[in-house]
């Protein structure tokens, strides 16, 4: 599903127009990108929790010449899905009930 495809859909489910849907869309992508800037987690309910998380600094060798080099620390972003959205995954995609 690209960006378009998804802004007609929820536009299809919610009721509002397809403009009104991609500035919805775009504001919550906004305030996730401003909790994030912060350090805070973004909770999803019934589909998961985006975190910022720290990934320490680490030895990596490279494989075609054996060097090895320090790799810095880095912020990254981690997400965690619902027990839900896992079941889902797992089953394939198809809802089975």
């Amino acid at each position: 599903m690209n960006n378009k495809e998804f802004i007609a859909t929820l536009a299809a489910k919610t009721g509002y127009t397809q403009d009104e849907s991609q500035k919805m869309a775009k504001a919550i992508v906004d305030l996730m990108g401003k909790s994030f800037e912060s350090g805070e987690p973004v909770p999803v309910v019934g589909f998961g929790t985006f975190e910022v998380k720290k990934r320490l600094e680490r030895v990596m060798v490279n494989p075609s010449t054996g060097l090895r080099m320090l790799v810095p620390p880095k912020l990254v972003l981690n997400f965690k899905p619902a027990a839900t959205i896992k079941g889902h995954v797992r089953k394939g995609g198809t809802e089975n009930g």
